[in-house]
């Protein structure tokens, strides 16, 4: 046992084992998502209204993620120095006034096209401090209540998967029925009850107590230690490696391939329904990761996933009847849904608790980075190929992405305890 455990344990003793930590963490984290996915929605139909333009819509979208991607390793060194709950409490505040600001700078001087930039830029790049932070309060939240971080890791996802699935309706039902510029009250309270239910938990915070132990790190050394933390751990850096490229094929099958596809139909219910199967694997897949901890290994857990997906998205890249698109999307996200929380107990396992905060910082960017510049090459050949050559493709270079990963012996080293 590292002596951080036994410090931990010291003052998670004055919390009674109270489950209540757990829910209003993961309170914060359904609400915020849902929040998130109501402003993912709003902000580009406020760009059409002003502007009536596709492609400062998608301007837009594509400028508001650089800043983030700049911020989003910082927010790492934050969490680990200042606190995670003290990260996560300020986040959240800061982008409910970020939402706030579409209603009242509309009333005030009214929205127009710089505006809307400016504020999508400003919340862009203040959210991906709560995720990280949140996430990295889910093993206090665990030592807090008594439960099985693997399980609890599987609920936050799947959560979070619900809330981003859920978000999207609700913003759309808001602007229908308020407007898209009044609609913005919603998501930003939305993003003020996240921050009440963080701020009223009742945790310790691990990373803290970690660096004290360790020494505190300062300056440059600071900044790059979650990067070269992730490095030192091949199994670690292999799997996040493999995932990153993973996601570059599975996520521009929701955003690019199958609404070009359905939409060269005239098919919008087509759309929903894979979409809905893609998403409800996704969440199943994701709550039944405590339940295959029990019984798997992680590289097993690993293994099965990859496969999963590879005899998923073969057949789904030849793009078959709409009843069969609907059972192999509903595979993928099932076969998919349980690599993020595993990613995170490998995490929380192998890196000492005063550096996770960074070690997720510097995954978020590369999931930040590489999947939206496949989305953007998928989008462009499509174009120019068509979705029926396209698609295929990405299939085959996910099935040589995971033969490769499931080659390599540092991926075996997942199985393998490490003192951090």
């Amino acid at each position: 046992m590292r002596p951080s455990d036994l410090l931990m344990g010291a003052t998670l003793s004055s919390v009674h084992n109270s489950r209540t930590p757990v829910v209003l963490l993961q309170m914060a984290n359904l609400v915020s998502g849902v929040g998130n996915g109501a402003v993912m929605i709003i902000i580009p139909w406020l760009v059409l209204e002003e502007t009536e333009s596709a492609a400062a819509a998608g301007l837009v979208a594509a400028l508001s993620t650089i800043p983030a991607i700049i911020v989003v390793p910082a927010v790492g060194v934050a969490i680990d120095r200042v606190g995670r709950k003290s990260i996560s409490v300020l986040s959240d505040i800061a982008s409910a006034v970020s939402v706030f600001a579409f209603p009242v700078v509309g009333w005030l001087v009214g929205l127009d096209l710089a505006w809307i930039l400016v504020l999508a830029i400003v919340g862009a790049s203040l959210d991906p401090a709560g995720y990280t932070a949140r996430k990295s309060l889910i093993v206090d939240a665990a030592r807090a209540g008594g439960v099985r971080l693997e399980a609890l890791n599987g609920v936050h996802e799947a959560l979070f998967a619900v809330g981003w699935t859920v978000g999207p309706l609700v913003g759309a039902g808001l602007i229908a029925t308020m407007g898209a510029e009044q609609a913005m009250w919603i998501p930003g309270g939305l993003f003020v009850i996240a921050a009440a239910c963080i701020w009223a938990m009742r945790v310790g915070d691990a990373g803290q107590e970690s660096r004290i132990l360790a020494g505190s790190d300062t300056g440059a050394v600071g900044l790059t230690r979650g990067l070269v933390a992730l490095w030192s751990d091949k199994a670690l850096r292999t799997l996040t490696i493999a995932l990153m490229v993973l996601a570059g094929v599975y996520l521009p099958t929701e955003s690019v391939i199958l609404p070009v596809y359905f939409e060269s139909l005239g098919q919008p219910k087509g759309l929903g329904l894979v979409i809905a199967g893609l998403a409800g694997g996704s969440v199943v897949g994701a709550l039944s990761y405590g339940w295959l901890s029990k019984r798997w290994t992680p590289y097993q857990i690993i293994r099965a996933a990859l496969i999963g997906t590879a005899i998923s998205v073969i057949p789904m890249s030849f793009l078959p009847p709409l009843p069969l698109l609907v059972v192999f999307g509903l595979v993928l996200g099932l076969s998919w849904g349980p690599m993020e929380p595993l990613l995170n107990t490998l995490v929380q396992a192998r890196i000492p608790a005063h550096e996770q905060g960074r070690v997720f910082s510097i995954q978020l960017t590369a999931f930040y980075v590489f999947p939206p510049m496949v989305m953007l090459a998928t989008g462009a050949a499509s174009e120019q190929w068509g979705v029926r050559a396209v698609y295929p493709v990405l299939a085959a270079v996910l099935v040589v992405t995971l033969m490769v990963t499931l080659s390599l012996s540092a991926i075996r080293d997942v199985d393998r305890p490490i003192e951090n």
